[in-house]
């Protein structure tokens, strides 16, 4: 199997709030796959993306009721960014654009990572990774930390 794209898709209560709030942190909009219904959320071009759409048109592509996810989380997005300095500004930008910092960060050497909620509850934890524990993994990092 060959993954050629994900797409995570998030129920919002106002469209163009959402919008603004993804943009905000530092996310694009492509104008061709959005529409009143929905907007497409670059992540990382050609590979990742999340579907904001609002809640009428989510209920459309399921029989389950829709919960609060600001009550109910149902997904755990992570996105990971070039250095905890563009994870703190990217927090700083959405909380500004009316999201949240549902938890304190997690700071574990290698790894560092901050929870932003959108201003519907979705939440999506923005993290950096020490490149070298990508190579190596996180266990052999772990075990040269005092």
């Amino acid at each position: 199997m060959s993954v050629t794209a994900m797409f995570v898709n998030l129920p919002v209560t106002d469209l163009e709030r959402a919008k603004a709030f993804y943009t905000a942190v530092g996310f694009t909009i492509d104008p061709r796959f959005s529409d009143h219904n929905a907007a497409c959320v670059v992540v990382e071009d050609g590979h990742s993306y999340v579907m904001i759409q609002t809640r009428e048109f989510f209920q459309t592509m399921t029989e389950l009721s829709i919960g609060d996810p600001a009550v109910h989380p149902t997904a755990a997005t992570a996105v990971f960014l070039e250095s905890r300095e563009a994870v703190d500004a990217a927090v700083a930008a959405g909380v500004a654009a009316g999201g949240s910092e549902p938890g304190p960060p997690a700071d574990h050497g290698f790894m560092y990572q901050r929870p932003l909620a959108d201003p519907d509850g979705n939440v999506v934890d923005l993290g950096w990774m020490d490149p070298a524990a990508i190579e190596q993994g996180p266990e052999v990092l772990a075990s040269q930390q005092v």
